[in-house]
């Protein structure tokens, strides 16, 4: 789920937010680091979860209408499609997801239902929901296809449940895209006899992904003044304050990466903090970024002093 570069993004924010020096204790930081990276999944849960919910929301206007004094025809034999959906049935049989929804407490819905049914109305009254309960006959390909239309078209660009999410954690916004991009590619490509741990996915693709965060966080701060000195030789023909912050950090993790990750490829350290610049600074920013880390490299090479492992690494 996690991409080496949203482990970058993490770190940048962290390092951000950091108010000590390189002699100072920092282990709450690396805490706060780690829960960062730790809740992403809780938001994936947690969006997971919205489909149960609203599938539980329309079984519930069913039974409703059914009880209605004055019940129609429809009411009391209505088209059960949307609440039999298979999709969504093999989401609600997972016992694994639930076991994950237990565990994290992913109760939210049940304290702010009025979400769920802002996310039911909407599904309802559109073209997609119209569409899909002409008949009262289906398949596990139609059931799959509407749910992962409805995901994309009606929860993922929600601007209340987006508002939602910013209240509850503001670092959720920048983990939205990866999550909204993770449960689209699972629903895509669910089978019927998706395997139990087929909706629980590891939040780190290994080991070593969770130790790169560690590693990039401490060795960043660690070597702080080094690295400041080495920024400084390369900007003194700039004002301090005319740098920005999220520029001056980025800086400093890339110069780390270049100098203390040998395994990974100086093109993909640069290409890295060059789109992530576009994305978290100013519109130069990437220019700015990219002239210091080139004068870099090449006194690092020319010094001999750039050691990287492996082909094709420089």
């Amino acid at each position: 789920m996690l991409s080496r570069r949203h482990i970058r993004v993490k770190v940048m924010q962290t390092m951000y937010a950091f108010k000590g020096g390189e002699s100072d204790d920092f282990s709450k930081d690396q805490k706060f680091l780690l829960f960062s990276i730790d809740n992403m999944y809780n938001l994936y849960l947690l969006l997971l979860s919205l489909l149960l919910e609203v599938q539980k929301r329309a079984e519930d206007d069913l039974l409703k209408k059914q009880k209605k004094h004055l019940a129609t025809k429809e009411d009391k034999d209505p088209n059960r499609k949307f609440v039999n959906n298979k999709m969504l049935k093999l989401l609600a049989d997972n016992f694994q997801l639930k076991n994950q929804l237990e565990n994290h407490n992913i109760t939210n819905w049940e304290l702010d239902s009025g979400y769920v049914d802002i996310i039911f109305k909407e599904i309802t009254a559109s073209d997609l929901y119209t569409e899909y309960m002409q008949t009262r006959t289906s398949d596990f390909k139609l059931d799959k296809d509407f749910i992962v239309d409805v995901f994309k078209d009606i929860i993922a660009p929600n601007d209340k449940l987006y508002d939602y999410l910013e209240d509850k954690n503001l670092t959720w916004l920048d983990d939205l895209p990866t999550v909204n991009t993770t449960i689209l590619k699972l629903l895509r490509k669910a089978k019927p006899t998706a395997s139990e741990g087929y909706f629980t996915p590891k939040l780190y693709k290994d080991a070593e992904d969770k130790q790169f965060a560690i590693d990039l966080f401490k060795k960043t701060l660690l070597n702080t003044t080094a690295i400041n000195k080495e920024i400084e030789l390369k900007t003194l023909n700039w004002d301090a304050d005319r740098i920005a912050q999220v520029d001056y950090v980025l800086l400093q993790m890339a110069i780390c990466e270049l100098k203390s990750f040998p395994s990974i490829p100086v093109k993909v350290t640069i290409n890295e903090y060059l789109e992530i610049a576009k994305e978290y600074s100013t519109p130069k920013s990437s220019i700015f970024i990219n002239g210091i880390l080139d004068r870099l490299v090449k006194e690092y090479k020319d010094a001999g002093s750039l050691n990287k492992v492996g082909r094709g690494l420089m």
